[in-house]
């Protein structure tokens, strides 16, 4: 009887276990799964996205999609529209819009405020806290 209950709660379980969303590595940059850049908002605080609206037709948020499980070191903040967003750190993830290809990384600077991920140096750190809030969560690898 044991064995079935475990079965059964066994197959249940892997049945609702949702694969991560990629976040990869391009020439040293953070990126999507198709090779899309990264980006963080100096003006964002941490475990908060300060772009909506207008910000965000140029900026697109890297948005969690439906049943996605995060990487780890990749956390969640929920959007002023509640939607999900991908984070690093605390610091919500973006696109943006003027890149066209695969590794492009025009937004890299712009208003001094806009910086691609890179994967090796500060902005890569991990923090070992999680805000009190609960805003932020950790999981799988990346």
């Amino acid at each position: 009887m044991n064995k079935l209950l475990l079965a059964t709660l066994a197959t249940a379980f892997t049945a609702n276990v949702a694969i991560a969303q990629s976040v990869a590595e391009v020439n040293g940059i953070l990126a999507d799964s198709s090779g899309r850049t990264l980006y963080t908002y100096d003006k964002d605080a941490d475990f908060v996205s300060n772009c909506n609206e207008g910000c965000a037709a140029a900026w697109p948020p890297y948005l969690v999609k439906d049943g996605a499980r995060n990487p780890v070191h990749i956390g969640v903040v929920r959007r002023d529209d509640n939607t999900l967003q991908w984070a690093l750190n605390g610091k919500p993830l973006y696109y943006y819009a003027a890149d066209a290809q695969r590794g492009d990384m025009k937004g890299d600077g712009r208003g001094g405020v806009w910086h691609v991920v890179h994967t090796q140096g500060k902005r890569t750190e991990v923090k070992s806290t999680r805000p009190a809030d609960d805003k932020f969560t950790y999981g799988g690898t990346y």
